[in-house]
């Protein structure tokens, strides 16, 4: 198919209708449209349809000549066609305003879909003449209706989207048990200490008769080993997208930073002790026994626990510095009221340190609901930092070179000493309030 006299054909149509447009000079009654409005129109219509008169010969010409249309003159006549429909719409609709029948919403053909769906165009196709030509009537051009991306004639996809500088990260847990702890370095990878493990005092008054027998005493020593342990993770990058995007850098290493105190938090607080977990201090503590046998032994609140608790400590001459427990336990203590509905020692009007006991309450996500901790943080438990949290990059891992992908891994390295187990005491609320 000739597509050169097709759009000859189709601007010649064009620019032998082009004539000047009919002006009514009905009212208006929305007080838009008026006569000197389509009377510029008009003139400016006037304008455009001569334009198109003028590339219509220009396209015959070049035909004649050249047999082809340049894209100079194409290009020329896709605009001067453009412009004509623009303006052929705007007349059409400022006349349905003047006459009280405004019809703007209804859809509007484009371009393409009027040449398309015309039936001469379709005949022609359908006969397969390789020359020849064919003149079809353009009416109007499509009409901008909608700023949505999947409307017909939408400028969607001309709208650009507003970009939030950073990155919108999820909430990121407060860390507390290693601010409670004493802290520590080492060069090596373990930590070895003497403890003493029992102790019989025998001492006694004695009488001063000469060459009486004084009593004896027992002391035993264990040599400990607490292993240091290693934690990381790596996640995997393109090399292009880190180097044109500095930020995003920045954001993995300090997600990946997070992670890995993430998992110290748990470590510290309730690691195993098997294979390369720590041996953590919720597990080594002692389990509470209430020492006492209080007045109101019969309603006792959550309260009451945590104080016997620390008097547990106290007794084993471990006095208690810190109080752990789970957010959910602390808000239940902070609701205690009275009998007559007044909040028993928080105050919902202004914020204060949690507190119990004249001790620190820390409140953390590791510990389990229902669960408590307190003790001698400081004195019965030691952090010995290997490597500090880390994080580095390569191009080396595995096949990335090739792939110009980027390891992005963070680790640390520490151990952790619980010198005096039952420095600690630990118990569930549930259990201790039931008995």
């Amino acid at each position: 198919m000739n597509t050169n006299r097709i759009l000859a054909g189709g601007i010649a149509r064009l620019a032998s209708s082009a004539i000047g447009p009919r002006i009514c000079f009905a009212p208006s009654d929305d007080g838009g449209a008026n006569e000197t409005d389509l009377t510029s129109l008009a003139a400016d219509l006037k304008k455009a349809a001569d334009q198109v008169k003028e590339q219509a010969e220009k396209t015959n010409t070049e035909l004649k000549n050249l047999g082809k249309i340049t894209e100079e003159t194409k290009k020329s006549a896709d605009e001067a066609l453009i412009k004509h429909g623009d303006l052929s719409a705007r007349m059409t609709e400022l006349e349905q305003k003047m006459v009280g029948g405004n019809h703007s919403n209804e859809k509007r053909k484009s371009f393409g879909e009027m040449v398309t769906e015309n039936d001469d165009i379709k005949a022609f196709i359908a006969s397969k003449k390789s020359k020849g030509s064919i003149s079809i009537s353009v009416a109007q051009k499509a009409i901008i209706t909608s700023l949505t991306t999947d409307a017909d004639g939408s400028a969607g996809d001309l709208i650009v989207p507003q970009r939030q500088a950073g990155i919108i990260a999820p909430p990121e847990r407060r860390m507390t048990i290693r601010d409670l702890l004493t802290p520590g370095n080492t060069s090596s990878n373990a930590i070895q200490y003497v403890k003493e493990t029992g102790f019989t005092n025998s001492a006694a008054t004695v009488s001063e008769t000469s060459g009486a027998a004084k009593p004896q005493s027992e002391i035993k020593f264990d040599l400990v080993t607490t292993a240091v342990t290693t934690i990381a993770h790596w996640v995997l990058a393109h090399k292009s997208i880190l180097d044109d995007v500095p930020q995003l850098r920045s954001y993995l290493d300090g997600r990946l930073r997070y992670g890995l105190r993430y998992v110290e938090e748990n470590q510290l607080l309730n690691g195993g002790g098997a294979g390369t977990d720590l041996n953590g201090i919720y597990t080594q503590a002692s389990a509470y026994v209430a020492p006492i046998v209080p007045t109101a032994a019969g309603n006792l609140t959550k309260i009451d626990v945590i104080r016997l608790a620390i008097l547990q400590a106290f007794l084993a001459e471990y006095p208690a510095n810190g109080i752990v427990m789970h957010p959910s336990d602390w808000a239940d203590i902070e609701l205690t009221k009275t009998d007559e509905g007044a909040y028993l020692f928080a105050n919902p009007q202004g914020g204060s340190e949690p507190r119990l006991w004249r001790l620190p309450v820390v409140e953390t996500q590791a510990m389990t609901v229902d669960k408590f901790l307190t003790g001698a943080f400081q004195l019965g438990a030691q952090i010995f930092d290997r490597e500090e949290a880390n994080v580095e990059l390569s191009t080396e891992d595995s096949d990335n070179f090739r792939k110009n992908l980027v390891t992005v891994r963070a680790e640390e390295r520490l151990a952790l000493a619980v010198y005096r187990p039952e420095s600690f005491v630990k118990g569930d609320f549930s259990d201790a309030l039931a008995l």
